[in-house]
């Protein structure tokens, strides 16, 4: 079996990557396919390089014809390339828009053409909207309120429909918030630790009562895993990690795992459209396919932020690393 992972030198996509690489000794062939754009970083995968097995292409999935030559050598796609910070999608649509929604029919239809066994498509649970209470089974109709979660809500439709259309055996995942080392520092949680240790501000948008349902990274990629290797074609698996805080209580958490006090917090504007809370129901992958999230909240950000200090020489450069 041959792997293809797009945007495997990012966050999730890299950690993906080195799973395979450590625990799966049945690959004849680890594809990585990255843009190296502001998020990727080729230091992540470091640990990956002196595998006989792997192979780094610096490219970008709406290069046709370079992902049409690849697709012709690979049984298995696992797509995570996408640009996923909803900020950037606010000040810039037109990105997302062609990256997450162009780019996966480039992948889709290159798949397609050249038999490609599985086709796992990466998502994100802001494609279901905000919802005030309860979970979101994988039923639920989608109703995305940014323009980063309408380009990946975009993207699920055009991979359920290469299932509907061409019998195409695709499978998506719709996960939570994700957390761990090697997180690009604009997101939350690596954005907090880096700042409290350069002395800086965390800002906090309006009150920070918004809600947010943690995974750990490694969580979500062994959900993954269990998706590509027992999930049914043309089904949606949601992995949640069951830690569901308000930003203010992640804040909290974090000032006093680093001995920081309340005045490290700034208050900012709150963001457009700022959706209020995210919760999917994950009964169906830990019912059909035997997942259970492995991390603890507590311990799993404690070991974060120890990474975040113990590794200064990853992260200081990217903190003022521009598109």
């Amino acid at each position: 079996m041959r792997l293809l992972v797009t945007g495997g030198a990012g966050f999730i996509g890299s950690h993906f990557v080195r799973r395979q690489i450590t625990g799966n000794s049945s690959w004849e062939k680890i594809v990585v396919l990255d843009a190296l754009t502001y998020a990727g970083n080729l230091n992540n995968l470091a640990d990956c390089q002196s595998d006989p097995r792997f192979e780094f292409i610096h490219g970008n999935i709406l290069d046709r014809p370079l992902v049409e030559s690849i697709m012709s050598r690979v049984d298995l796609v696992v797509h995570f390339a996408a640009e996923s910070h909803v900020d950037r999608s606010i000040a810039n649509p037109h990105q997302f828009v062609e990256t997450n929604v162009l780019g996966t029919h480039v992948l889709l239809k290159a798949a397609l053409d050249n038999s490609v066994k599985t086709f796992v498509h990466v998502s994100t649970d802001e494609v279901y909207g905000s919802i005030e209470a309860g979970s979101w089974p994988e039923s639920d109709p989608i109703n995305p309120n940014s323009p980063y979660s309408a380009s990946k809500a975009s993207s699920d439709l055009l991979a359920m429909s290469y299932f509907r259309t061409y019998g195409m055996d695709v499978r998506i995942t719709r996960c939570g918030n994700n957390y761990g080392p090697y997180q690009f520092p604009e997101k939350i949680i690596p954005l907090f630790i880096t700042n409290l240790m350069a002395g800086l501000k965390i800002p906090m948008y309006g009150d920070g009562s918004n809600i947010r349902d943690w995974i750990h990274v490694e969580d979500h990629c062994a959900g993954i895993e269990l998706v590509a290797k027992k999930g049914a074609a043309g089904n949606i698996y949601n992995i949640g990690g069951g830690m569901e805080i308000t930003n203010l209580e992640l804040t909290e958490m974090i000032l006093q795992k680093m001995g920081k006090s309340s005045d490290s917090i700034e208050k900012v504007t709150d963001r457009k459209g700022h959706d209020f809370r995210y919760s999917v129901d994950s009964t169906k992958i830990r019912t059909q396919l035997g997942y259970a999230p492995a991390f603890d909240f507590q311990s799993g950000l404690s070991s974060t932020i120890s990474w975040y200090q113990e590794n200064e020489s990853w992260w200081q450069p990217l903190k003022s690393k521009k598109d």
